[in-house]
């Protein structure tokens, strides 16, 4: 493996005809060549209107062009708003939304018949450059009738309301400081409020003449550019509430889950991620004969799914291709967290990538010793531990009473290191629901009977069992995790359970390899960066922390449709997993979650592996 991390999962290549391609069909078709050239046409037109404004004898030559008898190309105006029109509707036609389908024919149909009328003139005739921009606005027309079906993306129904308020705010904030500050560096005394409202509106428009009307009002060049700016801004955030995907809020419901535990039930063994799809801030996607499942949250336009798919696999690719149509619906980003090796290679038949994010971490029962010289130090540490009173008593949370659960979760709560909880891929967000009766509650006790640390772990078929959360109070000695862990592998037979799933590894091979004998200058420097972002994130010391009790390291995948979408992808992770919390549009339409009745729990923390919640890629 190359010290990326990266790898393409067998038989990903060349596996799907459909690959490459959001609409599903061939690469080849007229069609989705059409709808591209759109694209392409609107981004040339972001880059020209950017350097008009920069450069300002092009910028005279385009206003030149677009003034008295000529004409120029759709939106081809040498201003920032128009720059950021274009850039703006090629990302959202890129995504191929609907919505701003319609927005450009609206916008460039009307256009297009104003040239052709123009053109039956003389004085518009005679220019070449008039039928130049009428044959390039006619081409952009052409394409998005023949790519009309291309566009089949939906958009949030409160979009247009939201839009209006943020365009009204945005619009009164933004013409207000702009007119303020056309006031205090006008260099015409007396000039009337009227005229200068007036100009800080066209100059938003444009930096070209089209304010130079006013004789009352002399503006510095510079504050032209950023009143332009300002106006730019804020259309930009009236175009982002325009053609913001839908926030899929709705989320897992009774029926659904009732479905997911019946399927667990047969093939829980599959997966040891498998019971965190029972989240209920996740919602769920059935194959056509129902024997398969997706769970998924949606972030930032990004459908987030974690693991591999419930169910028979027989019926995975079923379920896949469901989930990829409705990403596809809603102009959402697929990308899969930790996938196992043979659902990466399903995911991957259907058109998407693999990147290796590390390894979890399995001890099986049968196989896990204290004896021997390799395990010298956790046989040491166990015993510091024991003699120094610390007790561990491990029940099924169905055998807690309710008293005393109420007591766990509450302290569970007050060690959670920080405010925010984390969680999404390898944590079930919540502690103590009747629901989840066959999960293990490890509790530590000091030698005077207080509670220092829980750890809970969930269900892995009938004989395993899955890390969820580790929580331990700061004021305790250290090891107490390592020691509950070790206690719950002694006692493992006595609830039959046969392998225990612990922390994810990020990059664990990175670290294994970098520090041998022979390792390459790549990887060396791969290593070396990553040891270093230990520092601050936990990376080499969850490996050493796992690699403790010689586990067998399973790979866990990053599925993803296209590289460039890494970035958008990785914020959505982190948003999903706590790292991040963005400020959110106010909800003028908010739709009501499927069960209003339940409550959303919140992630579990994944901070650090002596403290708190199961680490995540």
């Amino acid at each position: 493996m190359s010290a990326q991390q990266s790898v393409l999962i067998p038989e990903q290549r060349n596996a799907n005809p459909r690959r490459g391609t959001r609409s599903g069909r061939a690469d080849g078709g007229i069609r989705p060549r059409a709808a591209a050239s759109t694209v392409w046409y609107l981004r040339l037109l972001a880059v020209l209107n950017i350097v008009a404004v920069i450069s300002l004898p092009f910028r005279e030559e385009v206003h030149e062009h677009n003034g008295g008898e000529f004409f120029t190309p759709y939106l081809a105006t040498a201003g920032l708003i128009s720059a950021a029109l274009a850039l703006f509707l090629a990302l959202v036609m890129r995504r191929r939304k609907r919505a701003a389908w319609i927005f450009n024919l609206l916008l460039a149909g009307p256009l297009l018949a104003l040239y052709t009328v123009a053109l039956t003139q003389d004085r518009y005739q005679r220019h070449v450059f008039n039928w130049i921009s009428a044959l390039l606005t006619a081409l952009f027309v052409v394409a998005l009738l023949l790519g009309r079906k291309e566009f089949h993306a939906v958009g949030d129904r409160s979009n247009p309301r939201l839009a209006l308020a943020v365009g009204a705010g945005g619009l009164l904030v933004s013409a207000t400081l702009g007119t303020l500050l056309v006031s205090a560096t006008n260099r015409v005394p007396g000039t009337p409020l009227g005229d200068r409202i007036a100009y800080t509106l066209l100059r938003g428009i444009s930096v070209g003449p089209l304010a130079d009307r006013f004789d009352t009002v002399v503006a510095p060049r510079w504050v032209d550019v950023l009143v332009n700016v300002l106006m730019a801004a804020t259309f930009l955030l009236v175009l982002y509430a325009c053609f913001r995907s839908p926030r899929g809020l709705e989320l897992l419901g009774e029926e659904d889950e009732a479905r997911l535990r019946a399927l667990l039930a047969r093939h829980g063994e599959r997966d040891s991620l498998g019971y965190f799809a029972l989240r209920r801030d996740k919602a769920v996607i059935w194959s056509p004969s129902g024997k398969a499942a997706i769970a998924y949250g949606v972030r930032g336009g990004v459908t987030l799914a974690s693991g591999d798919p419930i169910g028979d696999p027989e019926a995975w690719p079923g379920a896949i291709e469901a989930w990829l149509r409705e990403a596809r619906r809603h102009a959402w980003t697929p990308a899969v967290m930790g996938a196992g090796e043979e659902a990466g290679t399903v995911y991957a038949r259907h058109g998407l990538d693999a990147l290796e994010l590390g390894d979890e971490a399995i001890v099986d029962r049968s196989d896990f010793t204290l004896e021997g010289r390799a395990m010298r130090g956790v046989r040491q540490a166990h015993k510091r531990v024991r003699r120094a009173g610390y007790t561990v008593r491990v029940r099924r949370h169905e055998d807690i009473p309710e008293a005393e659960m109420g007591a766990l979760t509450d302290k569970a709560d007050l060690w959670r290191d920080g405010g925010t909880e984390r969680g999404f891929s390898m944590a079930l967000g919540r502690l103590g629901d009747p629901a989840d009766g066959r999960c293990v509650m490890l509790e530590c006790h000091d030698s005077d009977g207080e509670p220092r640390a829980v750890l809970s772990f969930v269900p892995w078929g009938e004989r395993g069992l899955s890390l969820d959360l580790m929580r331990r109070d700061r004021n305790s000695d250290n090891g107490l995790m390592e020691f509950m862990v070790i206690e719950l592998l002694l006692r493992a037979e006595e609830f039959g359970v046969e392998r225990v799933s612990l922390n994810f590894a990020m990059f664990r091979s990175v670290f294994e390899r970098g520090t041998r004998l022979g390792a390459g200058p790549v990887l060396r420097l791969w290593c070396s960066v990553l040891t270093f972002l230990s520092r601050w994130w936990q990376l080499e010391s969850l490996y050493r922390a796992n690699a403790k009790y010689r586990p067998v390291w399973e790979p866990r995948y990053l599925l993803f449709e296209k590289s460039a979408d890494l970035p958008r992808i990785g914020i959505a992770a982190a948003r999903a997993e706590g790292f991040l919390a963005p400020p959110a549009l106010p909800r003028f339409a908010s739709r009501r979650p499927a069960h209003p009745d339940r409550r959303l729990p919140a992630p579990p923390p994944a901070a650090p592996a002596a403290r708190s919640g199961r680490p995540t890629p």
